[in-house]
């Protein structure tokens, strides 16, 4: 038995997923079909992505159970799935081998003659989608896989029929680690999911060793503008085109701003490539933008569809996500969760003009919380209002004994809200016209803002 997962990615190979019905799970499901190979899948309850699947000729159970496992040479698994599943448990009875997820998309992304791949601690699902839309408009036909929803496509992910694939690459658990991108992206590090990586030196490392995938003739696209991101490729032997605001091999010329929305030349090495204007606020944006550009660049796409892509972007879903208003209040939605993210969110909502920026914010994970808990504390001073949900736990069990009471505890001002619904029902009482009502983290705080925008509280 291999444990090479490229041995058996093959056209004639049977595959059985493990959790088919995943944002990231079910793209693979349809390239893996689409090469030829034969699928079957498991999935704990229905929905329109599992109908989508079956209509491909995917064979698919609902719940996990050891009797789903056929006759099959590899199993693929969510990160979601453990080895007390019955069904993973099976396939080692019977010795056959179990692969994850991303070991399965590198091994595709093999087959690409390019294989783009967007890193960073921020910014990913953005970028990627910015990529997506500017390789759309120089019709490269490409694979796309998106953590998030992209209206574009409306959906996380597109199968497509050209030479080029485009993936949102995390560095959670080293996923990226099992990628083979031919250009990497890295557009900033910083410490974070803490409850794997050790601190910031161990996240460095494993940027530097996603760096180091890339072929001698590849390519790496690095902010200039992060000190973290600079330091980390130090000595880095691979050709680096790095992007900035003002500096830069890519970088913003003539950046000027009408109504919190940016314009600007895409300058490379000194001369304007292309010209851009964005339908989303904010500086970060305009170095996501410079990355995409960068990007393109690097793929040999055209100018036209630089800025023909970047000027239909309208953002993905959950990131700075209009959802609608509330008592004359414009109520927006984010997923920023991590305190660069949550400053660079604020930072921009202060130049759109509104009276007062009231931000809901919902920590995600214990760990996360309590590692980066002095920067979440100032960050979250910079808005007019801070209102603390209760942390989403995710992943983890509450075995550090803290709450975002003891960050409500720390920011002058703020208050603390034990359930979603008692959120929800302070923010229609305190609604009025000239506030932006911020519903901010990547757990289920957006249910707030969708509550609110419906009137049905």
């Amino acid at each position: 038995m291999s444990n090479n997962i490229h041995d058996y990615i093959v056209p004639g190979g049977r595959a059985h997923l493990v959790g088919i019905g995943g944002v990231s799970m079910s793209p693979l499901a349809e390239v893996l079909a689409g090469m030829g190979m034969r699928i079957t899948g498991s999935d704990m309850r229905e929905s329109a992505t599992v109908e989508h699947l079956r209509s491909l000729g995917i064979q698919i159970s609902i719940g996990h159970t050891a009797a789903n496992v056929g006759d099959v040479d590899l199993i693929v698994r969510t990160a979601a799935v453990h080895d007390d599943n019955p069904e993973i448990s099976e396939a080692r009875r019977r010795g056959i081998p179990v692969f994850e997820r991303a070991q399965a998309w590198g091994s595709i992304m093999r087959s690409y003659k390019n294989a783009l791949c967007i890193s960073g601690t921020h910014g990913k699902t953005t970028t990627t989608s910015m990529c997506t839309h500017i390789a759309m408009a120089a019709q490269a036909d490409p694979t796309v896989m998106i953590g998030g929803t992209l209206p574009l496509l409306g959906a996380g992910h597109r199968v497509g029929q050209g030479d080029t694939i485009i993936l949102e690459s995390c560095e959670y658990c080293n996923s990226f680690l099992s990628f083979f991108p031919t250009v990497a992206v890295i557009l900033n590090i910083e410490a974070d999911h803490l409850d794997f990586f050790q601190d910031l030196e161990d996240v460095e490392h494993s940027f530097r060793t996603f760096a180091d995938l890339v072929p001698e003739n590849g390519l790496i696209i690095a902010n200039r503008d992060d000190a973290n991101t600079m330091k980390t490729l130090e000595g880095e032997t691979r050709r680096v085109i790095t992007f900035g605001l003002s500096e830069g091999d890519v970088h913003a010329g003539d950046l000027t701003w009408e109504k919190g929305l940016p314009a600007f030349d895409v300058v490379y090495r000194g001369e304007a490539f292309a010209h851009v204007s964005l339908k989303v606020p904010g500086a970060h944006n305009v170095l996501d933008a410079l990355a995409a550009a960068a990007s393109a660049i690097a793929l040999g796409m055209p100018a036209r569809a630089v800025e023909e892509g970047l000027a239909a972007f309208r953002g993905a879903g959950r990131r700075f996500e209009h959802k609608g208003s509330c008592n004359g209040a414009e109520v927006y939605d984010d997923y920023a969760h991590h305190p660069g993210e949550l400053r660079a969110l604020l930072s921009t909502a202060k130049t759109l003009g509104y009276e007062r920026v009231v931000c809901a914010f919902q920590p995600h994970t214990y760990t996360r919380t309590k590692a980066l808990f002095d920067d979440f504390v100032e960050v979250l001073r910079e808005s007019d209002l801070t209102l603390l949900a209760e942390i989403f736990a995710a992943r983890e069990v509450n075995t550090i004994g803290i709450s975002s009471r003891d960050l409500a505890n720390k920011i002058p001002g703020s208050r603390y809200f034990a359930t979603l619904p008692e959120l929800t029902a302070h923010l229609k009482e305190i609604a009025r016209p000239g506030d932006l009502i911020l519903t901010v983290g990547a757990g289920d705080i957006y249910t707030v803002g969708e509550a609110l925008v419906a009137d049905v509280i």
